[in-house]
């Protein structure tokens, strides 16, 4: 089987700026929340209500809720698959979700 790589990478979209917990942070246009919290080095984005455990980003498909994060006038949603938008205020979630 050969190998499949990517040739030229992938092209960002435009560098905006957003806030976690009240933390400015930047992220490009269209990235997902979990990887623009990844790359700002933050691994939690919510908190077990079981255990009140950290919580992150796990499957990477949208399924498990690990990557859970509270949108501003959008509720709890997965960090995984929604997109950053400028401005954006997002917040860990408190163990709501479950």
């Amino acid at each position: 089987m050969p190998k499949m790589r990517m040739i030229n990478g992938i092209d960002a979209g435009p560098a905006v700026e957003f806030v976690f917990d009240g933390r400015t942070l930047d992220a490009f246009a269209g990235e997902s929340i979990a990887s623009a919290l990844m790359r700002a080095g933050i691994a939690a984005q919510r908190v077990g209500w079981r255990r009140q455990e950290p919580r992150g980003y796990y499957c990477g498909m949208g399924l498990c809720w690990e990557c859970a994060v509270r949108v501003e006038d959008e509720g709890v949603v997965r960090g995984c698959g929604y997109p950053v938008r400028a401005g954006m205020r997002v917040s860990t979630a408190d163990g709501d979700i479950e």
